[in-house]
């Protein structure tokens, strides 16, 4: 079943169920579904077919959505981007991708003036372009891709390029749709259930937050910018049921000094992805909401999930068993190791993920390179470090190339982070390794805390709390006013080493 036949089904099954809000804007299933008929007509008008690109760079917009339907429907690639990025990055994934139709928005106009050969759309009343979004609405209906097979591309996501140039993610229907509907299932969703749409529309979580709530006839509410304040009053004025953020968010959220004030009860289902949550942050959340189910995420753009918790309260942190369409494995962290060549029992690996999940990609977007690095006999090769417990569950340890060996020791900057954020006046924390000629690396701590925070009183805490061993305590201790992080709230430490 392709995407746009299973808009129909839900918009055929539950018409007048509500599906999304956005302000004033309010749309339920067949409203939805019209609106994406309507605007797939007026791309069609343009020229737009199948297996064409459709590039955005829109926030999380009511627009975003429909746009994204209205693909599905016509059989063109959805390519959402980033309006947070550089205009060059911009203009290197549209030109990557081959899009020739590019909506913008007021946010993302100086994007747009870096955009050669293309056909710009205006929404929100952005300026510059030829045409606006209300324009191509007006056009009649598409009759729908219906016989569009499931393997085709629905959407091709952009990784955030921390490594280099972003690398394209073309993702079939089938993968999309198998990803919403895991995530429905191994998140605890009910019908009619109603989610936070905060994550950005061109990240995973928050593509698969949308489709997710399609599938249970669910209601997608939107938040185009982050505030926390605001995302409390959108919870208790909107009666949100789930909520599936990156780390920094759901800190931002617990430590708001309004939240004590709100009304959160109908809270029932948390969910985290993109980046680890230290001990100290689930417990936290434990309080603000005590959710029935609290569900770690573990992932990625090219294979949606890979494994998954779904009792933090037990195990805060930990990364569960494989997710129902995957299997994993711990391979050897060496120069060329391959599925087969596994980590010893009780050791810690790169974990694999095998290519035969309904929820994978098939390879990335004109990259030989990126796939000879990543993929080796119909695995995934994760870049990711992780171990098994004695029951058995998996433990993010960290990434590869974040590992620090300081006089000859690994370190993982994980470890030293859980045991920094447990002090009170800690908000946020990084751990870096620097270079250094006695030690190799040294352990910094980039520490956002409550003002006059000291290094020596952070010392003192790790040295009293024994919970470290003296050799992984930061030999540098740098207090900072923010951590630099990408637009889906990952912390990027190459940043800060460059630094």
């Amino acid at each position: 079943m392709n995407l746009g036949l299973s808009l129909l089904a839900t918009a055929e099954r539950t018409p007048a169920a509500e599906a999304l809000v956005d302000g004033h804007t309010r749309l339920d299933y067949a409203a939805l579904q019209g609106r994406a008929a309507r605007l797939a007509g007026g791309l069609a008008g343009l020229g737009v077919g199948r297996g064409d690109r459709v590039a955005a760079v829109l926030k999380n917009r009511h627009e975003t959505v429909e746009l994204f339907w209205a693909c599905q429907w016509l059989g063109a690639w959805f390519v959402p981007l980033s309006w947070r990025v550089s205009p060059a990055d911009v203009a290197y994934c549209v030109a990557d991708a081959g899009a020739r139709i590019v909506l913008v928005e007021p946010a993302s106009e100086e994007h747009a003036a870096a955009l050669a050969d293309v056909r710009l759309v205006s929404v929100g009343g952005a300026s510059g372009c030829a045409l606006a979004l209300d324009e191509l609405r007006a056009a009649d209906p598409h009759p729908g891709a219906l016989d569009l097979d499931d393997g085709a591309i629905s959407i091709m996501l952009y990784t955030s390029g921390t490594t280099g140039r972003p690398k394209g993610v073309p993702r079939s229907h089938r993968a999309e749709r198998a990803g919403g509907l895991s995530q429905a299932l191994q998140h605890g969703y009910l019908h009619g259930d109603r989610t936070l749409g905060v994550m950005p529309l061109y990240h995973t979580m928050g593509d698969h937050s949308m489709l997710a709530m399609s599938l249970i006839s669910g209601c997608y509410v939107c938040q185009p910018d982050w505030s926390a304040e605001r995302a409390l009053e959108l919870i208790e004025r909107e009666r949100v049921t789930s909520l599936y953020l990156a780390p920094t968010l759901f800190h931002d959220l617990v430590t708001h000094p309004g939240r004590p004030t709100r009304d959160l009860s109908s809270v029932r289902a948390l969910g985290y992805a993109g980046a680890a949550m230290t001990g100290a942050l689930v417990e936290r959340c434990l309080e603000a909401f005590d959710p029935e189910v609290f569900v770690n995420h573990y992932g990625s753009t090219e294979i949606y999930t890979f494994s998954l918790d779904a009792n933090q309260r037990a195990k805060p942190g930990c990364a569960g068993r494989p997710a129902l369409n995957a299997r994993l494995r711990l391979v050897r962290p060496e120069p060329g190791a391959g599925p087969d060549d596994l980590a010893p029992p009780g050791a810690e690996g790169e974990i694999a993920c095998q290519l035969t999940s309904d929820e994978a990609f098939a390879g990335y977007w004109n990259r030989p390179d990126a796939d000879a690095k990543a993929i080796r006999d119909g695995w995934y090769l994760t870049g990711d470090l992780g171990r098994l417990d004695e029951d058995g569950d998996l433990w993010i340890v960290g990434r590869v190339d974040d590992m620090i060996i300081s006089g000859g020791e690994n370190i993982h900057p994980l470890e030293v982070e859980d045991a920094l954020a447990r002090h009170p006046k800690v908000r946020e924390v990084a751990v870096i390794g620097a270079p250094d000629d006695r030690w190799g690396q040294r352990v910094v701590a980039c520490v956002v805390a409550d003002a006059g925070t000291t290094p020596d009183e952070l010392d003192a805490f790790l040295l009293d709390g024994g919970a470290l061993a003296r050799f992984k305590r930061p030999r540098e201790y740098r207090l900072v006013e923010a951590l630099p992080k990408s637009a889906s709230g990952k912390i990027l430490r190459r940043v800060l080493r460059d630094a």
